[in-house]
């Protein structure tokens, strides 16, 4: 059985067909790529998977477990977390602060203990710190810790964002345009990123990416959007090769 199994997922706004008949099904372990150009419906899909929207039609399954038109909240204690291609820190706050936000879920004391500063919430927060350097360990930031993440250099941002994602411990990994920005060399970077998440981890992954270097360098398969529907579906090569995805990308 697959982690994640979508079926004929559809939304409309308005008039406009956003999203139409929409299938994919990602294996566990997985690097999969969601592509298609400008406008295709890619960032929906995503909203759709994670409670943002409410699909009109269609089945979102995640483990074997229906997530369709499940609140934000409970589908990402099911196991799906997301970056966006705009990063989205609380650049005020320490780099160790923004990891802690998400370790929240798995690390809870009620509004009553935290404003009484009970034994349970020194506790637990005594936890949360701890698991917190420990994500920023393995991605290599414990030196970031008390920086404002806004200070940080725009990868590292990116790399903080996935760490924090992390923190919510999910079964799949929602990545949006993640090299949006960036140099080539933070490209490289980049990709070393998510294949260590995806090793280190055991972690599946699908993102969408403009970037084609990135997508042909790590991603297993891949999936094109075109105005809303599946244009092309398979293995990376094979898509990219593909005359009516050439074709697509190139407007013609």
């Amino acid at each position: 059985m697959a982690l994640l199994e979508i079926k004929n997922l559809g939304i409309s706004f308005g008039g406009l067909r956003a999203v139409n008949a929409f299938d994919i099904s990602v294996e566990k372990g997985q690097l999969y790529g969601l592509i298609g150009p400008n406008g295709a419906g890619k960032t929906t899909v995503f909203n759709l998977l994670t409670g943002v929207y409410t699909p009109d039609e269609g089945a979102i399954f995640l483990d074997g477990v229906n997530l369709t038109g499940k609140k934000t909240i409970d589908i990402c204690r099911a196991g799906i977390a997301r970056t966006f291609q705009n990063i989205r820190l609380f650049g005020d706050m320490p780099v160790l602060d923004n990891v802690k936000v998400g370790l929240h879920n798995h690390y809870p004391y009620s509004t009553f203990e935290g404003i009484f500063r009970l034994p349970r919430y020194y506790r637990t927060e005594k936890e949360m710190t701890a698991r917190a350097y420990e994500l920023l360990r393995v991605f290599g930031m414990e030196e970031y810790a008390d920086h404002a993440a806004r200070n940080l250099p725009y990868g590292q941002q990116r790399k903080l964002e996935i760490a924090r994602a992390m923190a919510t411990e999910p079964k799949l990994l929602l990545l949006d345009e993640p090299a949006a920005g960036m140099n080539p060399n933070e490209t490289k970077e980049l990709m070393d990123t998510i294949r260590f998440v995806r090793d280190h981890f055991d972690m599946t992954i699908l993102l969408i990416e403009h970037d084609m270097k990135l997508v042909s360098g790590i991603c297993e398969k891949l999936t094109v959007l075109n105005f809303g529907e599946v244009l092309a579906q398979g293995g990376t090569q094979e898509v990219l090769n593909d005359p009516e995805v050439i074709a697509a990308y190139l407007g013609e």
